[in-house]
């Protein structure tokens, strides 16, 4: 039982009012027995028992998301109780400011900040760029038969260099706009911790690994996949111009849609490609006005716009009609090739995933937003399931 005295100064014994001596600081964490009133030694200290409670673990954190429960949830009287782990704090002596992951753990401290900037240990903007090369890729397999798997894999290692150096060239681009912001202000450009030339540097390495699997590929999808480039460096200087950056986005997260199917059969189907490409594009414009929400304050503060200022309130009519047109579009491209009924079942799903995430996010809760942008690799999974199916049973 855990209990705390608070001292008083006593000009003469009182008798304490029971109501006083049953006082309890409650913790929604706390166990549900009621505590057996401590005996109190001294009459003239003041004795306040609370409940007891259990922790597993001998290090106990409230995250961002417990400070942020009373926009999730009627917890508002938790409140931001931080008990930082060794390794936490060592971390906040050398002034990171941010929590470790397995790049501080495993890494070398040369490489911490690159890998920092390439968003390794944030898979799911590699997820996201994946999904839809693997969609078409599966989509133009042979009817009865797998995928290319040495395709797949060559686009995935894709994926994951060009979604590096599309966060390269934001934070290059971004760098002054990230220190005005407290959730970008200790990315490794932004803070200093690494020059603007070394990031141009290790952008150039980037792309080099990108052009050696592009070279890999037919010369019809060399040609696509370069002129996708300009999308790459466009796309972060949008948001200063547009509220729209989010389509601009959807046109670049979801070229390889396009490349996919090209890598495989070294020319488009228009019926088929476009439609799925499109879908990608309306798929995008629901995720990331989803996770713009969680920057609306600071957007508004230093002066860049997005889908979630333009929609405001109106977001959810918004999403719900391009979540409509997604599904829409990928029913159509996959009739067009010739998808068995599994493909229809799994769409099924889908829809009810992405109906789940637009129906019941808190656009006014950033832990609720980015627990909704996540979930997006549940989507094109079960996406990426149905094509795969529908192709072996067509």
């Amino acid at each position: 039982m855990a209990s705390f005295w608070v001292s008083r100064a006593s000009r003469g014994r009182r008798s304490l009012k029971p109501s006083l001596s049953s006082l309890f600081l409650s913790n929604p964490l706390t166990s549900p027995t009621r505590p057996t009133p401590a005996v109190n030694p001294n009459p003239s200290l003041i004795v306040i028992p609370i409940r007891q409670f259990s922790i597993l673990t001998p290090s106990f954190k409230f995250s961002r998301e417990n400070e942020e429960s009373s926009c999730c949830s009627n917890l508002a009287l938790v409140r931001r109780i931080s008990t930082l782990s060794n390794s936490k704090n060592e971390d906040n002596k050398h002034g990171t400011g941010r929590e470790l992951s397995w790049i501080d753990l495993y890494l070398p401290r040369q490489a911490r900040p690159y890998a920092h900037l390439a968003r390794l240990d944030k898979p799911i903007g590699t997820w996201l760029l994946a999904w839809p090369c693997m969609w078409s890729i599966t989509m133009v397999a042979s009817p009865g038969h797998l995928p290319d798997f040495k395709m797949m894999a060559l686009f995935g290692c894709g994926a994951l260099l060009l979604r590096g150096a599309g966060c390269t060239v934001n934070d290059l681009l971004d760098r002054d706009i990230d220190t005005k912001v407290e959730r970008t202000k200790l990315r490794p450009v932004a803070s200093g911790l690494l020059t603007p030339f070394q990031g141009v540097s290790f952008l150039g390495f980037q792309l080099l690994l990108g052009l050696g699997i592009l070279l890999q590929l037919n010369n019809y999808s060399r040609i696509l996949g370069a002129s996708s480039l300009f999308l790459v460096f466009s796309y972060p200087l949008m948001k200063r111009f547009t509220f729209w950056p989010q389509a601009f986005l959807g046109l670049t997260f979801n070229w390889g849609a396009l490349l996919g199917w090209a890598a495989v059969k070294g020319t488009l189907d228009p019926a088929i490609v476009f439609p799925l490409y499109a879908s990608g594009v309306f798929w995008t414009l629901v995720y990331d006005t989803i996770y713009a929400h969680q920057d609306k304050e600071d957007d508004l503060k230093v002066g860049v716009k997005s889908t979630a200022l333009r929609f405001g309130d109106s977001t959810k009519l918004w999403i719900t009609g391009f979540g409509m047109a997604c599904i829409g579009c990928l029913g159509i491209s996959g009739y067009n090739a010739d998808n068995g009924w599994p493909f229809y079942l799994f769409l099924m799903g889908a829809s009810g995933q992405l109906a789940w995430q637009i129906w019941t996010v808190n656009i006014y809760c950033r832990t609720d937003c980015n627990r909704k942008f996540v979930s997006n690799k549940w989507f094109g999974a079960i996406v990426f399931s149905g094509i795969l199916f529908g192709r072996l049973l067509s």
